[in-house]
């Protein structure tokens, strides 16, 4: 079971990353999710990897509070395993990538005589994987396809202040120190990796990640010592060096192997486990359940949603009276004004933003005379639509109802005409457990209601006899 994706209409998208989704809950606050999704050579692949937000998500999680004494970080809390909330922060376009060894992109770049790295000299004479005598930062700039940059110049394009450019080098120097040193105990070489920065306030804070599988390279130290020109990895470079092989074979691939992902699965659980002492968490409930329930259990997203579609601002009061009722059961809300005549090309927009959502949701149509816009909308979604149409009086039901009543065969909108029972047949459309217990407990008060009624009338009636 994999997590590829994350979507709610309550929560508003600003940015999907290769791997990430961010989500701003507040002004000062955004949720990211960590998805399974894999990102090499700069294309994310079809092929998803188990386990792998989690391991990035929770080792970040983990390193970001065992750091905080040497630079301030965004992480406020996890709310999920695959899922924090975070500080908003303004980015730093730049990537800090700190290296202690000479491999990956950089020794196919010295392999063909390129000695300067963003500005650092590399002498002459070294052995693939040769360990530099002090680690060498080779920052990059953080966009689509990444080039190199000199401190020098992030300075001179405006990037960041000459003070706030020392702090950063600073704190990545820092920050590799006390991960080779910690993962060094751990039979672990941190062989190089790359931090991002942003400011708050003026201050200077670790965002993204942090020694994880993905920014990182890991090598297990026993197997450097036995063969340092091919050491077993604990990482992302494992994938790197099977497409690469693939792709001189037989061109270029997107897509994995299950014997790949199975051994990327295991690398990546592999140095969880000897980052933290445990194994990765597990679930046997699939990710988009587990995510959706941890968001509804920390009050973040309510456990389900319903969108009142109208079809003209006209219908807003009639809308307002169906939102009344559902507000009052606890569920999200969603008012929006779209016409299947006037500008239908919009209708498919509306949808899409319930499209592929987590939680449970439904819709109500509101459009009365010659409603096209239930009928629209139920023929290009899979959530329930329940027409409620607004008539104005008896007349008007009796002359218009049919277009709201008759819909083409595979276009399954309901019609109510009640705005108090659309309202509570969307609610029930959702399932929810909580709600059921909710509808129980009402039904059996009017059955008790109407018992005494029944007992009073009929003692009433025979008193009086």
């Amino acid at each position: 079971m994999t997590l590829t994706q994350f979507r709610s209409p309550q929560l508003l998208h600003v940015h999907s990353g290769k791997v990430r989704e961010s989500f701003r809950i507040d002004a000062s606050t955004r949720l990211i999710v960590t998805t399974d999704r894999v990102s090499a050579f700069d294309r994310v692949l079809d092929t998803p990897i188990p386990d792998k937000g989690v391991v990035l998500n929770e080792l970040s999680a983990f390193w970001f509070g065992k750091t905080a004494d040497i630079v301030e970080n965004h992480f406020i809390t996890s709310v999920d395993s695959q899922a924090m909330l975070v500080r908003e922060v303004l980015p730093i376009r730049v990537e800090l990538i700190v290296r202690g060894y000479l491999t990956g992109s950089m020794w196919r770049q010295y392999a063909q005589g390129v000695r300067r790295f963003s500005g650092v000299s590399v002498p002459d004479g070294l052995a693939r994987n040769a360990r530099f005598a002090e680690p060498l930062l080779t920052p990059t700039t953080k966009e689509e396809s990444d080039r190199e940059i000199t401190p020098q110049e992030i300075v001179a394009s405006g990037l960041v202040s000459g003070d706030l450019s020392s702090q950063m080098e600073t704190a990545a120097l820092k920050l590799f120190a006390s991960g080779t040193e910690f993962l060094r105990d751990r039979g672990v070489l941190l062989v190089d990796t790359k931090y991002e920065f942003g400011v708050l306030e003026g201050r200077l804070i670790l965002i993204d990640e942090i020694h994880t599988p993905d920014s990182s390279r890991f090598w297990r130290a026993d197997s450097y010592e036995a063969d340092p020109a091919h050491p077993f990895n604990l990482d992302k470079e494992y994938i790197r060096a099977f497409l690469l092989e693939q792709k001189a074979a037989a061109g270029v691939t997107t897509s994995l192997p299950a014997e790949v992902v199975d051994e990327a699965r295991a690398r990546y659980g592999r140095i969880y486990e000897l980052t933290v002492g445990s194994p990765p968490p597990r679930s046997a409930v699939p990710p988009e359940h587990r995510l959706y329930h941890n968001l509804v259990a920390h009050g973040i997203i309510r456990d389900g949603f319903v969108a009142v579609v109208m079809g003209s601002p006209k219908d807003a009061d009639h809308a307002r009276r169906l939102a009344s009722v559902l507000e009052g059961y606890g569920v999200s809300v969603d008012l929006r004004v779209v016409s299947a005549h006037k500008n239908p090309e919009d209708v498919a927009k509306v949808l899409a933003h319930y499209a592929d959502s987590a939680e449970p949701g439904a819709i109500i149509a509101v459009a009365g005379m010659s409603n096209g816009l239930g009928g629209a909308l139920a023929g290009s979604t899979t959530l329930p639509v329940i027409n409620c149409p607004p008539f104005k009086d008896g007349v008007d039901l009796q002359t218009n109802v049919n277009s709201s009543l008759m819909m083409p065969s595979g276009v399954p909108a309901a019609t109510v005409i009640s705005p108090q029972n659309a309202a509570m047949a969307a609610l029930r459309s959702l399932n929810l457990p909580r709600l059921k217990h909710v509808f129980q407990e009402e039904i059996a008060a009017t059955k008790a209601t109407l018992r005494e009624s029944d007992n009073s009338i009929r003692h009433d009636r025979k008193a009086s006899a």
